[in-house]
């Protein structure tokens, strides 16, 4: 079948095009990139006034399959990607059991191919059953197929065991992602550390809790030398030990998540849980820089660290409620909305941080658009204006503090190998 995307806007930060260009496509493949193609095809796609831009790579997914799939499945985790714009996801190793053996990688593998839209690659745990006490074979999951290794959802406190798991994450060129928490800060906190939590009367999480974790981490990271991604920044100070690892040449790489750029602690309340998330929202402070760090390249990243959880699990106390809310389906609106409408970053600046610069990190051939490539091609309308509505996502569950915010931008067509899985905004039944 031949695809034909017509008069769009193609921004492709890997070749820095940003022009008016027609893109064919033949055999899952781009077959040709010009001003103008005349040639007959299967399929014509007008893209006048939307951008076509390689299709999104989200880094940090939670799938929650095995294990967990009254939140999320495999086959809904990658229709809420789709329906986000994402033709690749990485899924965390948190499930049930852990993502730490070649036989649960091989199952991720496996489902995925059979039930999954999009591509996924799975990111391996660094201790058995993320326990902190032994390390994973590290070596037999990278053959697998998994593209990195975390403890996300925890830390590993021991600097000796990280430093080992580091080692030898180097030799396999594979990168850490770290979630960077030190549980004996956090002490039971559900909430920043600040004013907010005071008048609330809800046990804080201080800022020191993650800054001790990333300096620790980049400190064992240049003695190891490893690529060490730090994973969902929410501090000031998170963000200057980054910049100040970046300035010396350190081989190091941040995310942030749009809720941590768009949202402040200010939002929560006591009945309010899908304001809680590990980090929590931090203080007009820390946005301020997570924004400045976006704007100078500090942060390369946008990650969603889409975190589904069941109505019933999240409709509780706030102190008892699971940390995490979804984002797959509010990533791009969100980005284009508080990063490239306040002209904060260009268009392709902004694409750069959730095309190739994820896939630089996992080292896989995606994120651009060039003739010979699989035709992993997001269409974006970046003018559409609407409110956000949890209860028309794909994903199971609908935990998002955005719900009913007014928006601009959203992904009408999502392409992966030349399929195309999202029609009009929509998913495509056949």
């Amino acid at each position: 079948m031949k695809l034909l995307i017509k008069n769009g806007r193609v921004i492709d930060p890997a070749t820095k095009i940003d022009k008016v260009q027609d893109i064919l496509i033949h055999n899952k493949k781009i077959v040709n990139i010009q001003s103008e193609i005349n040639e007959e095809a299967d399929k014509v796609i007008n893209a006048k006034g939307y951008w076509v831009v390689p299709g999104l790579i989200d880094l940090h997914v939670h799938l929650r399959d095995p294990g967990f799939q009254h939140k999320e499945s495999i086959k809904t985790g990658c229709e809420s990607a789709a329906k986000g714009g994402f033709t690749t996801i990485c899924c965390m190793p948190n499930t049930k059991p852990v993502t730490d053996t070649v036989e649960v990688v091989e199952y991720i593998n496996e489902k995925s191919k059979k039930e999954g839209i999009v591509n996924v690659v799975p990111i391996g745990s660094i201790t058995k059953s993320q326990t902190g006490e032994e390390l994973v074979e590290i070596d037999e999951m990278v053959k697998a197929g998994i593209c990195a290794i975390s403890e996300d959802g925890k830390t590993v406190i021991k600097s000796n065991l990280l430093k080992e798991a580091m080692k030898q994450a180097k030799t396999c060129e594979i990168p850490v992602f770290s979630h960077c928490e030190d549980t004996d800060l956090v002490q039971g906190g559900a909430m920043n550390e600040g004013k907010r939590s005071k008048e609330l009367g809800i046990k804080g999480i201080g800022n020191d809790s993650e800054d001790v974790i990333i300096a620790r981490d980049i400190i064992l990271a240049r003695n190891t030398g490893v690529k060490l991604h730090i994973c969902h920044v929410s501090t000031k100070g998170g963000v200057e030990l980054i910049r100040e690892a970046k300035v010396r040449g350190e081989n190091i790489s941040a995310e942030v998540c749009p809720h941590h750029f768009t949202l402040t602690d200010e939002v929560v309340e006591r009945g309010f849980t899908n304001a809680k998330m590990n980090p929590p929202l931090r203080n007009t402070k820390d946005v301020e820089a997570i924004k400045q760090g976006l704007k100078d390249g500090t942060i390369g990243i946008i990650a969603t660290d889409h975190a589904p959880h069941s109505k019933d699990e999240k409709d509780t106390e706030f102190h008892k409620a699971p940390f995490g809310i979804v984002g797959l389906e509010t990533a791009l609106p969100l980005g284009i909305t508080e990063l490239v409408e306040t002209g904060l970053l260009s268009p392709i600046e902004f694409i750069k941080k959730m095309t190739i610069n994820p896939a630089k990190i996992i080292g896989i051939e995606k994120g651009s658009l060039g003739v010979g490539k699989y035709a992993d091609i997001t269409i974006i309308d970046p003018n559409l204006e609407y409110e956000i509505d949890s209860n028309n996502f794909a994903s199971k569950s609908k935990n998002s503090p955005f719900h009913n915010r007014k928006v601009k931008g959203k992904a009408l067509y999502t392409i992966v190998s030349g399929k195309v899985v999202v029609e009009d905004g929509e998913l495509k039944t056949k």
